[in-house]
């Protein structure tokens, strides 16, 4: 019996899709991806005769229908996903419908758009003496988020952050962030990173909800805060030529 692979598709760029995510596609009989938020152009290189559905307008009900089906028939099935399946990917139920009906399944990751946007950046979210944690959420909107993971608890921490799906709501995020965040605290809004109309807004929580209405940015967006989008840092121990570690003895002055 074939399986079924959960690909992540990479956040938008067709070349960032893995070189095991292509592959897989290029073979697949069935290719079920989720237009909304991955680009047709990361799956056209699909094999003549595949059949191909647009998850956006299906129900968690129609995709299991189609994808057993597909597989009863001995084909195999790409379920092909935004970034990493694993970051907000509502995989993990489809997997668990799976194992219901005795389906093998494969994921096979992928590059987040919350790291695609520190890469259009050109920004590291672990510097040295400045923050080593990356926090990735989301507020609270049509889907709930557990009381003990509101975005104020997590601000206190004053780590990296990366929100998702909120800049629609950017005055409610700033309002939040600010509680904890100094208003001088650098923010970047990063629309559809790594596409070819992908947007860059930067500001400091004082500045980015007015620079983000001025930019008409209302979806598909990053917001990354913290203090990593500044130029002030210690330089990694990794590199320095007196630190000794396995592989490189320090030199002593």
């Amino acid at each position: 019996m074939e399986k079924v692979y959960f690909i992540g598709a990479g956040p938008g760029d067709p070349e960032l899709i893995t070189i095991k995510g292509q592959r897989i596609v290029k073979e697949a009989d069935v290719i079920i991806y989720a237009g909304s938020l991955v680009p047709k152009e990361v799956i056209d290189c699909h094999k003549d005769g595949a059949e191909i559905y647009n998850s956006a307008s299906m129900s968690l009900d129609e995709v299991i229908d189609v994808t057993v089906k597909a597989i009863k028939d001995g084909k195999k099935v790409a379920r092909v996903h935004t970034g990493d399946p694993a970051i907000y990917g509502a995989h993990r139920e489809q997997m668990d419908m799976l194992d219901e009906y005795g389906i093998e399944y494969e994921v096979i990751p992928g590059v987040s758009s919350f790291l695609a946007s520190a890469a259009a950046l050109k920004k590291e979210f672990t510097l040295p003496n400045v923050s080593q944690t990356v926090i990735c959420t989301r507020i609270e909107g049509r889907t709930a988020v557990p009381k003990r993971e509101s975005l104020e608890s997590l601000a206190k921490h004053r780590a990296s952050m990366a929100i998702f799906l909120s800049v629609q709501m950017i005055d409610k995020v700033v309002e939040t962030l600010a509680t904890s965040y100094p208003m001088t605290t650098p923010v970047a809004v990063v629309q559809r990173a790594s596409w070819s109309d992908q947007k860059i807004v930067l500001g400091t929580l004082e500045t980015i909800e007015q620079k983000v209405k001025e930019a008409g940015i209302n979806k598909t967006a990053q917001i990354l805060v913290g203090d990593f989008l500044g130029d002030e840092y210690e330089k990694s121990k990794l590199y320095d030529k007196h630190f000794t570690h396995e592989y490189r003895k320090g030199i002593k002055e």
